[in-house]
């Protein structure tokens, strides 16, 4: 934002005086340009070009012209001669009446990687062309400070040299100035964020005073200051020309406003970035299809099959896609979370709003206007719409072979035993465990396409039968389907109780009283016996979680499996009359017709979901018999202590060690680290949505807790030290946590050493936010009781949340 008048621009007035005496003239016709023109020049810098953007769709900005960079170059060479040209210009252009503010727009700011905020002049109410040609020239001598240089050195890693156009615009006598994000700058979430102060915005940059913020997302204020001095019929205004801007650029924005008490101004743009910069993980599905820890080994197994199955799909769907499956997912403390910056490029290729994501995320807020989850019919859309036509026939006749699919696959899963024989090799078993994993894929992608087709017929389904009143669940959708009880072990579970309870009560007590082997050898109940041995057969593979072969599955725990035969709860009878049933459906003709096509197809996939989902647990169990087989081979060779241990390591390390590519000891170690880790990590509470690749930090609930405006991105834990003024810089060592009040450019040498940055007021558009920004470290401000803070205390801070947490001495 805006600077004033400064010692810069009063040193300037001593050289202008010095060339104009010189009386030269310049041959150049024109150095200053009128904004407003068309064909304007590439040098009038980036914050003009980005005004003239604003300008051409009709965005209100005040009366701008450029000096362009031409002036300032040969100022370089030449010294004072092109000042009287510069000041006849000026006499032609301004208006006696008028006050303006002159502004820098060099070549090397406001890109997307730099900023270079405050470190050069921005001069404010300035009359008359010798005030504005002396502030021109403070703006060319700030390219020389030495904090420009410094500035240049460590942040950026270009040496192109700073050619300085400049902007002289009528100044807008400020009301209320601020600032606007069309999209959170930290989390990149569709939200539009706005800060604001009464009179100037030199406050939101300089010393000591915290703006007041608004966060509005789909229509809805998720976020309010207590008690604003601002009308918020204001801030509505920016926030919905804060949008239109967006839609009109069709691109993430970062603006500077300002309000006369009757008129919005916008002052400048920058470009932002959104989901396309940040990674933004949810584990809002993945909790559903990979719930709790995922030991190293099933992670290994489990996450990239289906991950590549996605993608596959994708494929289908879209062609050919640019997509690692490993980008997929990631593990954030043994937990499964989806990348939803990947499905973000999807979303991208099926004209399909990024805001949709935030939907499956669970992130919007209540009440508010959600944008609508369907595709747009652009350019986009209709390039892939072939492919995805001919997607969408395929899976209409996925019926045709999902029945022969699973005969095929259960044919050749049963031709695996489920213990391997001990006399297979080390690369014998990975040769089979390459075979299942070639299995398990197509068994994962018959179960997906069941599930969603599945699905999808329930939902279309169910739209139909809430208008004619009728509650899905009431519907009696499954009825006369006994083919369903072979993939239900709580129907066999229920008949096998029931045959329990028809026996001598002696011989009840008698297995209640056995474990398995005991009972297969009581007398007189071998019908029973074969019942229950058919059961773990059929449904032996089952267990806790069906998705994680590193826990047992029942026919490893019989004697689990007849407590639960013997104690099964009776089932209570449904009344017939509680359920609808189609054929009492009040429909006729073509509606009827419709209705009932969804419901053969709803039962169908119904009946090829559970097939499906049945045989892919079969075989991803499959492995768990070949692993431990391995585990025990790794045993005899010492390079591990239980066979059990093997589920902690990855499939990529076991085939090293089996390789002799390692050392034994050294995963000998992961293994009791990991151990270790897991259990440390067992009731964890992690969040719903975390942002960027690093794991958020572990935090002790009863850790005090300190909060405000997070304005740059990451985690860091260190030692704080409390800056007030230039005599505590030695203080601060590598890493530490820099507590400042506020910041402005002399404190920038900080900010080399800081791990992290902590501020008692400020706001996004601080000095201190953008400089921690440009050296990537996080920063939070407008914490109340910073300065508070003990020097070398210990903090963890969340540069996402805006929390501080302080660690216990």
């Amino acid at each position: 934002m805006d600077s004033v008048e400064s010692q810069d621009s009063r040193a300037a007035s001593a050289s202008l005086n010095a060339g104009l005496n010189k009386g030269a003239q310049n041959t150049v016709s024109s150095y200053i340009v009128y904004l407003n023109s068309n064909n304007l020049p590439d040098s009038i810098g980036n914050k003009a070009k980005n005004l003239k953007l604003l300008h051409d769709k009709h965005i209100r900005i005040p009366d701008t012209y450029v000096c362009t960079w031409e002036a300032f170059l040969a100022y370089q060479r030449d010294g004072g001669k092109v000042l009287e040209q510069l000041k006849n210009e000026l006499e032609k252009i301004l208006k006696p009446e008028q006050t303006y503010a002159v502004r820098s727009s060099a070549n090397v700011e406001d890109s997307l990687a730099y900023s270079f905020a405050g470190q050069f002049e921005t001069i404010l109410n300035l009359t008359g062309a010798d005030r504005v040609l002396q502030a021109i020239c403070a703006i060319w001598e700030s390219t020389c400070s030495p904090g420009v240089q410094s500035y240049q050195q460590k942040i950026t890693t270009s040496n192109e040299p700073v050619k300085m156009a400049v902007i002289i615009q009528d100044m807008i006598q400020p009301a209320l100035s601020g600032v606007s994000f069309s999209k959170n700058p930290i989390t990149s979430l569709d939200e539009i964020v706005v800060e604001a102060v009464r009179g100037s915005g030199t406050a939101l940059v300089q010393a000591g005073v915290t703006p007041f913020r608004w966060v509005n997302k789909w229509g809805r204020w998720i976020a309010q200051p207590d008690e604003p001095d601002i009308p918020l019929n204001v801030i509505q205004q920016v926030v919905d020309q804060t949008g239109k801007i967006s839609r009109l650029l069709n691109k993430d924005v970062d603006l500077e406003w300002v309000y006369d008490g009757e008129m919005l101004y916008w002052l400048q743009l920058r470009d932002i970035t959104a989901l396309e910069k940040t990674n933004i993980y949810s584990n809002r599905i993945a909790k559903e299809m990979t719930p709790g820890m995922i030991k190293p080994l099933v992670w290994s197994v489990k996450v990239p099959i289906p991950a590549s199955v996605w993608i596959g799909f994708f494929k289908e769907l879209l062609g050919n896609i640019d997509i690692d499956p490993a980008d997929l997912m990631h593990a954030f403390y043994y937990r499964a979370y989806f990348n939803m910056g990947v499905f973000g490029r999807i979303f991208d290729s099926m004209g399909m709003p990024r805001e949709s994501l935030e939907i499956m995320m669970g992130v919007s807020p209540p009440g508010a206007e959600k944008p609508k989850f369907m595709p747009g019919m652009n350019m986009k859309m209709m390039r892939r719409l072939p492919q995805m036509l001919s997607f969408a026939w395929d899976k209409w006749r996925f019926s045709r072979r999902a029945e022969a699919d699973y005969t095929q696959l259960k044919t050749e899963a049963e031709k695996y035993p489920l213990s391997p024989s001990p006399a297979l090799s080390e690369q014998q078993l990975l040769g089979v465990i390459d075979e299942l994993i070639h299995l398990n894929r197509r068994s994962t992608y018959d179960t997906t396409v069941t599930i969603l087709l599945m699905q999808l017929y329930n939902r279309m389904l169910k739209s139909r039968l809430e208008r004619l009143g009728v509650e899905f669940q009431q519907f009696a959708l499954t009825e006369g389907m006994p083919a369903l009880e072979q993939y239900d072990p709580n129907a066999r579970l229920q008949a096998l109780n029931r045959q329990f309870r028809q026996l001598d009560p002696n011989l009840q007590e008698a297995i209640r009283n056995s474990d398995y082997a005991a009972f297969l050898k009581l007398p007189g109940i071998e019908a029973f016996q074969d019942q229950v041995w058919q059961f773990l057969e059929q449904f032996g593979h089952l267990g806790d979680i069906g998705t994680d072969f590193s826990f047992a599955p029942w026919r490893e725990t019989p004697d689990i499996i007849l407590k639960i035969i013997t104690g099964y709860q009776k089932e209570t009878a449904e009344q017939p009359s509680a359920r609808v049933r189609f054929a009492d459906l009040p429909v006729r003709g073509l509606q009827r017709s419709i209705l009932s096509l969804l419901y053969q197809r709803a039962r169908q996939f119904r009946l090829y979901r559970e097939m499906h989902s049945s045989l892919f647990t079969y075989t991803l169990m499959l492995f768990r018999g070949y692993y431990l087989a391995l585990g025990d081979r790794l045993v005899k060779r010492g390079l591990l202590t239980s066979r059990q241990d093997i589920f902690f390591l990855y499939d990529d390390e076991i085939r090293c060690l089996i390789a002799g590519q390692v050392s034994g000891e050294d995963f000998g170690e992961r293994v009791v680290q990991r151990q270790a880790e897991m259990e440390a990590y067992r009731d964890v509470l992690l969040p719903e949505v975390i942002y960027g690749d690093a794991p958020p930090p572990i935090i002790a609930a009863s850790n005090e807790k300190l909060t405000g405006t997070p304005t740059s991105r990451g985690y860091h834990t260190g030692k704080v030290k409390v800056v007030r003024s230039i005599s505590d810089f030695p203080k601060l060592d590598e890493g530490d946590v820099l507590v400042i009040p506020y910041s402005d450019v002399g404190w920038t040498p900080l900010f080399a050493r800081a791990g992290a940055v902590i501020a008692e007021s400020g706001g996004i558009l601080s000095h201190s936010s953008i400089i921690a920004r440009e050296y990537n470290i996080p920063a939070v401000v407008s914490v109340a009781g910073a300065m508070q803070l003990c020097d070398n205390t210990t903090v963890t801070i969340d540069g996402y949340r805006g929390e501080i947490m302080v660690h216990p001495e």
